[in-house]
């Protein structure tokens, strides 16, 4: 099985390379922003009110937003 999973990557890997493309990397799911304080504190309290963290509703509203 891990023998199938290298030669899949290695084979993506060359399809990229003889496309002139970067391969495509995975994302962490953490995302670090700065914003406004008093733009924190309503986001704050709008996922208090749908009974979500803060953490939950931020993601489905940039879920909502990136279509």
């Amino acid at each position: 099985m891990k023998t199938a999973f290298h030669d899949a990557v290695d084979d993506y890997l060359e399809t990229c390379e003889s496309l002139g493309r970067a391969p495509t990397k995975p994302y962490s799911g953490k995302v670090m922003f700065r914003i406004d304080p008093e733009v924190h504190a309503r986001t704050a309290r709008a996922a208090e009110l749908s009974g979500k963290s803060l953490n939950e509703w931020a993601g489905e509203v940039l879920s909502k937003a990136a279509g």
